[in-house]
């Protein structure tokens, strides 16, 4: 069964933390949290509120939907979509926050609506959930 809960963040101190938060609360509600998979999630959920703030004026609204996947969607209140930066070099700063996202999801996009756009992240359950026979080791699949 699919769960969805939602954080409002628009105008809100601390976005970033309290997004963090949010998603290791939810990650642990539904058994996924333990694993480097989980810690992933937390990163991804960091980067996409991040560059909302820095390229969109705030993160208005963080939703999970659990599921087939892991779903994590950043509403902010500009339309221009996100693309990933051509020719960033490591060690210079900036347009590295959505290179994280893609290599550490399994998908991610962004789509246009009529207050701003979505920017989107997907994890595969299934490296979230702990291998049957590894339950008391707080090991997950995928590594």
């Amino acid at each position: 069964m699919r769960q969805r809960r939602r954080l409002a963040l628009r105008g809100a101190r601390r976005q970033v933390a309290r997004g963090r938060e949010f998603t290791r609360e939810a990650l642990r509600d539904w058994g996924w949290d333990g694993c480097d998979t989980a810690e992933d999630a937390l990163l991804v959920v960091s980067e996409l509120v991040t560059n909302a703030n820095l390229h969109a004026d705030g993160c208005h609204e963080l939703q999970l939907l659990s599921g087939e996947t892991f779903r994590v969607e950043v509403y902010d209140g500009l339309r221009e979509l996100p693309r990933l930066p051509s020719g960033s070099r490591p060690g210079t700063p900036g347009g590295h926050g959505l290179q994280i996202v893609r290599r550490l999801a399994d998908d991610w996009g962004a789509e246009a609506h009529e207050h701003g756009k979505v920017v989107w992240a997907e994890i595969d359950a299934a490296r979230l959930r702990p291998e049957p026979a590894l339950r008391g080791l707080d090991l997950c699949r995928g590594l």
